[in-house]
């Protein structure tokens, strides 16, 4: 890292973690004192939406009315870069509950306000028992009736391109009878991808987009009927994705931009 580098990571991480911790302590001690924590929700949004803009990333979201008005559901959205969380928490509808990693957890402030809130802490590579029980975890917030966004690739790509999905999510989903919300997102690959210690100078568009839900099938064995709903979702965000490598020159006077 030259110094170049070293200085756009202060600018950018060290307001990053003051607003972290500013909007942290807002969760934390608001979010038990209102309905549904609706101060926690408050704030995750509004520190997802000041930290892009603090980034100098712009969003062109287009799909939200694809969104269920009301119940449980999945967003399944394909993963480029770190930065992927706060751009889909600027513009997804719902108190959705996200799929974060267990050591996310451990980082104050943030880590405080996913355990209050209700997020899901995920392990990778902990065996079969530790993968049951993530699942379970997320047919619980479904049965709930909450909303959840799940990267079903599992990690960030290397090279931009669709990953092989796991069924994590689509068991979850069959079990709490919730639809899936494909969401494709482009533009965020070279932002904090793997190795990277800032998203770099200048503005930034990241285009994001929200598809059809998708039913549960209810034909076939319980796992025939996941290898479908994981066939049709990952062609659903796949086709989602294309078309926007395809249109990168296209306007934004439609959708929601940030």
């Amino acid at each position: 890292m030259n110094p170049g580098q070293l200085w756009v990571a202060i600018r950018q991480w060290v307001p990053f973690a003051l607003r972290t911790a500013g909007y942290g302590t807002v969760s934390c001690l608001a979010g038990p004192l209102t309905r549904d924590r609706r101060a926690s929700l408050w704030a995750m949004r509004n520190w997802c939406i000041s930290s892009v803009r603090s980034l100098g990333i712009s969003i062109d979201c287009r799909g939200q009315e694809n969104v269920p008005d009301s119940g449980a559901y999945v967003y399944c959205s394909n993963h480029q870069s770190l930065v992927d969380i706060i751009v889909l928490g600027a513009v997804l509808p719902g108190d959705y509950k996200w799929a974060a990693k267990s050591s996310l957890m451990k980082i104050p402030f943030l880590g405080w306000h996913l355990r209050l809130a209700g997020h899901v802490p995920v392990e990778r590579g902990q065996g079969a028992s530790t993968a049951e029980q993530v699942v379970e975890r997320f047919a619980g917030v479904l049965r709930e009736g909450k909303p959840l966004l799940i990267f079903p690739e599992g990690t960030r790509t290397v090279d931009g391109e669709l990953k092989p999905f796991k069924r994590g999510a689509f068991r979850a989903a069959l079990a709490g009878a919730s639809p899936i919300v494909p969401v494709a997102l482009c533009g965020t690959h070279n932002m904090m991808g793997k190795g990277d210690v800032s998203t770099g100078t200048g503005s930034k568009l990241v285009r994001v987009r929200i598809g059809e839900p998708i039913s549960i099938p209810t034909e076939g064995s319980e796992e025939e009927r996941v290898q479908a709903l994981l066939e049709q979702s990952r062609a659903a965000i796949e086709r989602l994705f294309l078309e926007l490598r395809e249109r990168s020159d296209e306007g934004s006077s439609e959708g929601v931009r940030l």
